[in-house]
């Protein structure tokens, strides 16, 4: 069971998990840290960046959190400050405790940092990193979705959603698939909301231009809702019915 702790210093705050290691620095958000100690396994580009560090809590995934789009030029990695408990990562480790909670598969939340800078804020997030996994576009290019793992999928999302918790961008990449078991990662901007088909159906056509974008259909739409689309609609009203 989650213990959940915050460390408020001049300038930003920790919150973590105690259950997981009694104490939590600073220097956990730093990858140079880690890379000094030879804790370092994986880092990455992409928005942010992730590293894959060696903990005393296990092998967790450093995030930070940086913006994308237009926007990205002109604020980087800032955000406006509203208060800790709306800060990004605050809100995030939050929500990954109560889909832990929940008994839902997703990241088990570790720490969360914000440092405040007067009007804005940076932050980051460590979770425990799904062992073995890969995404569900790495499986599509792989030539590895079929319509079981489809169905799966299905049933996934409907397990959330039945839950009431809502993922700002549900896509293919954001799907992990680990020796048969499936897991939601990213829940950045997420948030439990109260029951509506509207928001679980704009949900589930992002999941499909995901995979239509990343060439699920292979120029034939027809035979993509038939072999792929239809055994995910399956799983998942099966599951929401249930």
């Amino acid at each position: 069971m989650m213990q959940e702790e915050t460390l408020n210093e001049a300038g930003g705050a920790i919150v973590f998990d105690a259950a997981l290691s009694a104490q939590v620095t600073h220097d956990w958000f730093a990858s140079t840290y880690w890379r000094e100690r030879d804790a370092l396994r994986v880092q990455s580009g992409g928005r942010g960046g992730v590293a894959v560090i060696d903990t005393p809590a296990g092998e967790c995934v450093l995030r930070h959190y940086h913006r994308g789009g237009l926007v990205a030029a002109l604020m980087g990695d800032r955000y406006l400050w509203r208060g800790a408990t709306r800060t990004r990562p605050f809100a995030e480790f939050h929500l990954l405790a109560e889909i832990e909670r929940l008994g839902l598969p997703g990241p088990v939340p570790v720490a969360a940092r914000y440092c405040r800078h007067g009007a804005f804020y940076t932050a980051d997030l460590i979770t425990r990193r799904i062992a073995d996994a890969h995404t569900l576009a790495e499986r599509l290019a792989a030539g590895q979705l079929d319509g079981p793992l489809a169905e799966a999928v299905g049933v996934l999302v409907a397990r959330f959603h039945r839950a009431g918790i809502w993922h700002a961008d549900l896509n293919a990449h954001n799907v992990m698939v680990s020796a048969g078991a499936l897991f939601l990662i990213d829940f950045d901007r997420g948030r439990k909301r109260p029951p509506r088909a509207a928001w679980r159906q704009a949900n589930l056509r992002r999941l499909r231009r995901s995979l239509l974008k990343l060439g699920a259909a292979a120029g034939d739409e027809s035979a993509f809702d038939q072999q792929l689309w239809q055994p995910l609609l399956h799983g998942y009203r099966r599951t929401m019915s249930a």
